[in-house]
């Protein structure tokens, strides 16, 4: 369930006294339950029409607590039954015309009775190309220009990890600073050597014979995922000498 805001910093008094909410307070809102979404993210659901914010006459998004459940509803499906962007669009309009709709089987499900896959990796969100292109806001051209560097690589079936659309949206941004790809190329490389020693704490969790250990090590892999970003973040601010808000 979601608890939006009754006001706070950042969000204007003109957002609070209509209750409309601005995408970053909208953003506070959902990441509890969906920690990965950005910004890029929200704006693509809605050049794809999923949803329809209202406009302050300046021309920034407002939004009201009805586009923050449709929104949360659609990441949930897109989070826990897979489903494409227009599978989800035509379930919402036939919800908001009133009729009875069972979500579509389409992929692999996931309830909350689904036992852990013992075996291989864990499914993940995915982006086409397209929608990588859009949420990002980027062009061919430069996705293909950072392929080349290996900063952002599709998956096995062409698609992308829904996490490279924020990937490729920081490298857009940091373009903008004067910061090129073949730059980026050395964080990448260290980037790869966390991940790789991750992964040798969490192997033998994955080779357990344990059911129950061997699902423990997605867990215990974020965990230290997140330490692991922890530190770079304050070693990069240590060896700067700055401190970020």
């Amino acid at each position: 369930m979601l608890h939006t805001p009754s006001g706070g910093a950042g969000s204007g008094t003109a957002a609070r006294d209509s209750g409309l909410m601005s995408i970053g307070t909208v953003l506070n809102v959902l990441r509890d339950e969906f920690p990965e979404v950005t910004v890029s993210k929200i704006r693509f659901l809605e050049s794809e029409g999923l949803i329809e914010p209202q406009r302050s006459p300046a021309g920034y998004r407002k939004f009201s607590a009805r586009d923050v459940e449709r929104l949360a509803h659609v990441l949930r499906m897109q989070r826990d039954h897979y489903l494409p962007l227009k599978v989800i669009r035509e379930h919402l309009d036939a919800m908001e015309r009133g009729e009875a709709v069972q979500l579509p089987l389409v992929g692999r499900q996931r309830t909350g009775e689904d036992a852990p896959e013992p075996t291989g990796a864990p499914t993940v969100a995915r982006v086409g190309r397209a929608e990588l292109l859009a949420a990002a806001e980027i062009d061919e051209a430069d996705l293909e220009e950072w392929e080349s560097y290996g900063l952002i690589a599709p998956l096995h079936d062409g698609a992308y990890d829904a996490e490279a659309v924020t990937v490729a949206s920081l490298i857009a941004e940091l373009g903008r600073y004067g910061i090129e790809p073949r730059h980026l190329r050395v964080m990448k490389a260290a980037a790869d050597r966390e991940a790789g020693l991750v992964e040798q704490v969490v192997a033998p969790l994955k080779r357990h014979r344990n059911p129950q250990t061997r699902a423990h090590a997605e867990a215990r892999a974020k965990e230290l995922a997140a330490l692991t970003v922890k530190l770079h973040a304050a070693l990069v601010q240590t060896a700067l000498g700055v401190r970020l808000p």
